[in-house]
């Protein structure tokens, strides 16, 4: 019998807000390095390319910390799990600040990488036991909020920070919000807020399913064409758009905001009709890349659509995750994990593919069209899948254990 919970209430559960508060942390380290580069490749006597590697090195990292550990950790209480990956988080951006060299400090980011993509697949299943059958996409979106607010507010204030104080300080802070992150875990993620024991062997068997892996492949496609741009994205706006270097930060405070906003629209759409839902988000991203080429020569209009692309992008991740979830059925852990892992691969690829065209002479904005035909084919896929299964959001159905048994 699987291990019973607390009674899901109407509201959104503090359990699931102390995910949130985790997932900020863990989105503010990812990305902060970006606005960090210059003082770090200064600071520590490297080319701009070394310290390029510190993003690299974090992504892949969680590449493949993510199926590791969760492997490894699969037979222990969900909460002990969160608990000891936030600890990890918060001494891996301590290594950090103290880092007295470069070789170091990537040992350290890639330390830090391994609890991003177990807490996040840990994360989402835990938030999904939290609340009813019909809230489950939007209790995934709502942990997922903490990812989209690190990057409109965690990663501004975070380079602003190092500006003003140094890089250092930087990780410093963050560190802090790891603390703060660790123990609103431990006191409001509830002990009950397990899964039934599942064997390795069960999450291995699950993550070859046809279903499971074609999701997977649904997000490495999805979120890699939106990094093809989004990787580009200064240049398409200064030499493209014709926007000032100053008005960038600003410009991506619209990405940060539509976030934030597809975010939750998707986990309601997931909500209601998932087949539909993951349709409809993949069109949109896809649309959305290829009509920004006509946006490009007008300022006000690119500036639209950089709200639109985040808004797009991030529409697909609780659909893409609910599909995951519920085609992994009892064992989900595992295949959660992968996602956030294929999420990080679609981001190396999506860098890759946008170089790689404009290494062979593409001009920037043709990278609006090369990216958009990448989430193209993963609506393909999804279409494919969806029509595999007369019913894909009821085949394999999420365990609920909101009654106790």
């Amino acid at each position: 019998m699987p291990t019973a919970v607390a009674k899901p209430a109407k509201h959104m559960p503090m359990g699931v807000y102390a995910l949130t508060a985790g997932a900020f942390g863990i989105g503010t380290t990812e990305f902060v390095i970006m606005g960090l580069l210059m003082q770090v490749a200064t600071d520590l006597k490297v080319s701009i390319a070394s310290a390029g590697l510190l993003i690299s090195g974090y992504a892949l990292g969680v590449f493949a910390g993510a199926p590791l550990l969760t492997a490894a950790t699969v037979r222990l209480p969900r909460k002990v799990v969160l608990v000891a990956l936030m600890v990890v988080f918060t001494l891996g951006n301590l290594a950090c600040a103290l880092a007295p060299n470069y070789e170091l400090l990537l040992a350290a980011r890639v330390l830090t990488s391994l609890a991003h993509g177990t807490f996040f697949g840990v994360g989402a299943v835990v938030a999904t036991l939290l609340v009813d059958k019909e809230r489950k996409a939007s209790a995934l979106s709502v942990m997922f909020t903490g990812l989209t607010v690190a990057t409109l507010l965690g990663v501004p204030a975070g380079a602003w920070l190092g500006l003003h104080h140094g890089w250092r300080a930087t990780f410093w802070a963050v560190a802090a919000i790891g603390v703060v992150a660790t123990i609103v875990t431990a006191v409001l993620v509830p002990k009950s807020a397990s899964v039934p024991a599942t064997s390795l062997g069960q999450e291995l068997r699950v993550v070859t399913r046809r279903p499971v892996l074609l999701g997977l492949l649904m997000t490495t496609l999805g979120f890699g064409g939106m990094f093809t741009v989004y990787t580009f994205i200064q240049p398409l706006l200064t030499q493209v758009s014709g926007f000032a270097d100053a008005a960038v930060s600003p410009i991506l405070l619209l990405f940060g905001a539509g976030m934030i906003v597809g975010n939750l629209v998707g986990g309601r759409l997931a909500d209601r009709d998932l087949s539909r839902a993951l349709l409809i988000t993949l069109f949109a991203l896809a649309a959305t890349m290829a009509l920004m080429r006509f946006a490009l020569p007008s300022k006000p209009v690119m500036a639209v659509f950089v709200g639109l692309l985040g808004a797009a992008a991030f529409a697909t991740g609780a659909p893409l995750q609910t599909w995951v979830l519920r085609k992994a059925g009892d064992a989900q852990s595992l295949a959660s994990s992968l996602n956030i892992g294929a999420f990080n691969l679609g981001n190396a690829f999506g860098a890759w593919l946008g170089s790689a065209a404009l290494a062979h002479g593409a001009p920037l904005p043709a990278l609006t069209w090369i990216g958009a035909l990448v989430p193209a084919s993963a609506f393909v896929v999804a279409w494919y899948a969806t029509r595999q299964e007369r019913e894909p959001c009821e085949s394999i159905a999420l365990p609920d254990y909101s009654e106790p048994t």
